[in-house]
């Protein structure tokens, strides 16, 4: 399988991957439906012995459980370990509402929590889900602890979901950016009229999520 090298970093990642949005279940605000979490398991083995190299979750997806269902599958999988991706941002209460934080407390312990849910010691790829309300300021913090934490070493690299290129500008004046996840569909190609050669430019990678999405009338 073809592989690219994602922006700024050392990754070589193939052109197809493996996003495990559905496989967090049902049962929470952005849920696909129910999912069996062994066919999950599957699913990923059998990407992954067709070549896929990277796996893309969320710790929201599934409030934690995609992550979960990730390691699972990593446990049992004997060959190459692919990159794993995860994203923070979006935290979620008791009752299972999610809400944009991007404060850097927030972020530390998410991280922390991804790790574990995980089985990883480093996450290759850490990104922030979705820019927080304009003119909040979360979008610098955010930005910032994202930085620390790749010094740290808790992260490979890091990058950015949903962003425009105003706050993109704005996370690079911070830092450096790897990878830029937007929407990008036929439905959907709004990224193509300045977004798109932005990255182009600036040598940011873009990894699109649901190409394949639908309009249901």
């Amino acid at each position: 399988m073809q592989t690219r090298k994602l922006g700024n970093s050392d990754l070589s990642i193939t052109r197809v991957g493996y996003g495990a949005w559905a496989i967090g279940g049902s049962g929470w605000q952005y849920a696909w439906g129910s999912q069996d979490d062994s066919d999950s398991i599957a699913a990923i083995h059998r990407s992954l012995e067709l070549g896929v190299n990277w796996i893309d979750t969320a710790a929201v997806y599934g409030l934690g459980h995609s992550e979960e269902v990730v390691a699972r599958a990593l446990k049992s999988w004997s060959g190459p370990r692919p990159y794993v991706f995860t994203k923070c941002g979006l935290r979620w209460d008791a009752k299972g509402e999610v809400e944009k934080v991007l404060s850097a407390g927030s972020i530390r312990a998410e991280v922390e929590d991804s790790l574990r849910r995980l089985s990883v010691d480093v996450i290759d790829l850490y990104q922030i889900h979705w820019p927080p309300d304009p003119d909040s300021g979360a979008l610098e913090e955010g930005w910032c602890t994202l930085a620390n934490l790749q010094r740290e070493g808790k992260v490979r690299w890091i990058g950015v979901s949903n962003f425009n290129v105003e706050q993109l500008r704005r996370a690079q004046a911070i830092a450096p950016l790897t990878s830029l996840q937007p929407r990008y569909s036929l439905v959907h190609p709004e990224i193509e009229d300045e977004i798109l050669p932005y990255c182009l430019r600036q040598g940011i990678g873009v990894v699109v999520y649901i190409p394949q999405w639908h309009r249901v009338s």
